[in-house]
């Protein structure tokens, strides 16, 4: 199977999107072209979601403006609906992210809606990005186990990336929201979606609660899977998700990738610093 792994940098929009402190434009500018100088290819920057929502990236658009894009890198944006897809694309993103969940309850507390009405509401979403020629990708949240449902059968994420993928997105994102995946859970929830779709259209996304995240993504890799999000400096949860703690770490994904003998193209010792520097920002 391939050696080579995407990285998909997420700490800018998901690491920052629950810090208290809400750093400045030109801190969030130098985090994602620290990144991006790095050598990661993927870097989701921001979410043109309601302001009063997340007030921390309610500069989506001055901070998209401000970042130097280096060629062959994709920078994406995270859209929850139309209003948000209308700011989007004024930034000229390369595509976009759009969010939905394994678990009814979740997703009422984190887009207000049922999971049907989720997938309505991205439908001309999808529909616009594709006519302007950006990729999608489409995330699965709460797959491994939701904080208000508890477990959540393998089926339930199968049928919403099923949806999704009938939307025509181009990548889905298997999200483990709150960190309580297992290997064994992680094979199965993610060999129903495999049933779906080739490997290459999967993506892996960790939080790293009860220490597993990184043995969780050796079981995604083992099933083919070559693209997983990760955060400097392990930073982010979700504010919709109580105890859902940090993201895995992009610097313990690259060492556990080094290690086993997967290239990523990214510059361990340049993401340590990034990561690094903004910690310091955040520290109170």
């Amino acid at each position: 199977m391939p050696s080579r792994v995407t990285i998909v940098e997420v700490s800018p929009r998901d690491g920052l999107q629950n810090e208290k402190a809400v750093l400045p434009v030109a801190a969030k500018v130098a985090l994602v072209d620290a990144l991006s100088a790095a050598g990661v290819p993927v870097i989701e920057v921001t979410s043109f979601v309601s302001p009063k929502a997340i007030p921390q990236l309610a500069d989506a658009e001055q901070v998209m403006a401000a970042i130097t894009r280096r060629p062959g890198a994709r920078y994406t944006v995270l859209v929850p609906n139309e209003r948000g897809y209308d700011r989007a694309l004024t930034t000229r993103p390369d595509g976009i992210v759009v969010f939905g969940a394994a678990s009814e309850t979740f997703s009422q507390k984190n887009i207000n809606c049922s999971v049907a009405e989720s997938i309505e509401r991205f439908r001309p979403v999808v529909a616009r990005a594709k006519a302007n020629g950006l990729q999608v990708r489409g995330t699965v949240s709460c797959a491994l186990g939701c904080p208000y449902e508890g477990d959540i059968a393998p089926a339930a994420v199968r049928d919403v990336a099923a949806r999704l993928l009938d939307l025509g997105v181009d990548e889905l994102s298997i999200a483990d929201t709150i960190g309580v995946g297992t290997p064994e859970r992680t094979r199965a929830v993610f060999e129903a979606v495999l049933a779906l779709t080739d490997a290459t259209r999967v993506n892996a996304h960790f939080h790293d609660t009860y220490g597993r995240a990184l043995v969780n993504l050796e079981a995604c890799l083992a099933l083919g899977v070559r693209s997983i999000d990760a955060s400097a400096a392990g930073l982010g949860g979700c504010p919709f998700a109580p105890g859902a703690t940090g993201n895995v770490a992009t610097e313990a994904v690259l060492a556990m990738l080094a290690a086993s003998g997967y290239e990523t193209g990214v510059d361990l010792a340049a993401v340590q610093a990034a990561g690094a520097a903004v910690r310091r920002l955040l520290a109170p």
